[in-house]
């Protein structure tokens, strides 16, 4: 029920701050397979997009690979701190955390966003609903690559953060890095919060979409620079897919928006990497 509420919520903030603008296409079969086709389009050009890469976008990436990095330095702390607060956490906030950012939920929400838009023949909607669809898959499927791949120790393991088991076995300790749930949580988040341009509702929007990332924390799931990157992932991901979205549909938002900016902060006893969308 609970999940409905957000979901409810979701779509009201939605349409309140959205007009309903229908399509110049007739049926919604047309709508439904021309959409489809824009969420396969929309995950492949997400993966080819490293071959047109130009310094910026190569710059970009060594900024995530540098503040991973940095982050990876306090990975312990933090991690020690996190689970020593869980029981402080209310029992609400944690289940949201987990339920949130599981596959199951997150497509319950990014579908029904699609088809709400593919009902009420609502363009926005529809668009909005291939960017969430195409976005979580494309995010989803590289971090279970890459989990496999890396086969670092989760922290509830027991292992140190640095215990890796390369090309994953089939052990679920080693499969941390990245954070899955922060990767689908963030990716719905970014990608719904990129559409409005009032800071109080991004804010909000942003806000829901860290509890399931932070929780990884505190649940030992997952370390600090594991969160870290799949944040990171989750917004090159939205940005890259959006982008390919404007060739295909009219309705467009917030485009002056789209751009990123990234910041290494060094100051006494702390470090940090700001993104700025």
């Amino acid at each position: 029920m609970k999940h409905l509420i957000i979901f409810l919520l979701l779509i009201s903030f939605y349409t309140q701050g959205q007009s309903v603008i229908n399509d110049s296409i007739d049926t919604r079969w047309e709508m439904f397979t021309y959409d489809m086709g824009s969420i396969f389009k929309g995950i492949g050009h997400s993966y080819t997009r490293p071959l047109h890469w130009q310094g910026k976008d190569w710059g970009n990436l060594g900024y995530t690979m540098g503040g991973t990095a940095i982050i990876y330095l306090v990975d312990t702390p933090v991690s020690d701190y996190f689970v020593g607060i869980k029981q402080d956490v209310p029992e609400v906030i944690r289940d949201y955390g987990f339920e949130y950012g599981s596959p199951t939920y997150n497509y319950m929400v990014t579908g029904g966003v699609y088809v709400t838009g593919l009902v009420i023949k609502n363009e926005k909607l529809r668009r909005t609903g291939v960017l969430l669809i195409a976005s979580a898959s494309s995010a989803g499927l590289l971090q279970q690559i890459l989990k496999s791949a890396v086969g670092r120790a989760r922290p509830l393991s027991g292992k140190s953060k640095d215990t890796f088991n390369p090309f994953w076995s089939g052990d679920k300790n080693y499969h941390s890095f990245p954070s899955g749930h922060a990767i689908l949580a963030m990716t719905n988040a970014h990608a719904i919060a990129k559409q409005f341009s009032n800071v109080w509702v991004k804010t909000g929007i942003y806000t829901l979409g860290s509890i399931p990332a932070i929780s990884r924390l505190w649940e030992g799931k997952h370390w600090l620079s594991d969160v870290a990157l799949g944040v990171a992932i989750s917004i090159f991901t939205v940005e890259s897919i959006d982008r390919y979205l404007d060739s295909r549909y009219d309705e467009k938002y917030n485009d002056h928006n789209k751009k990123l900016a990234w910041n290494l902060s060094f100051g006494p006893g702390q470090v940090g990497l700001q993104i700025q969308f």
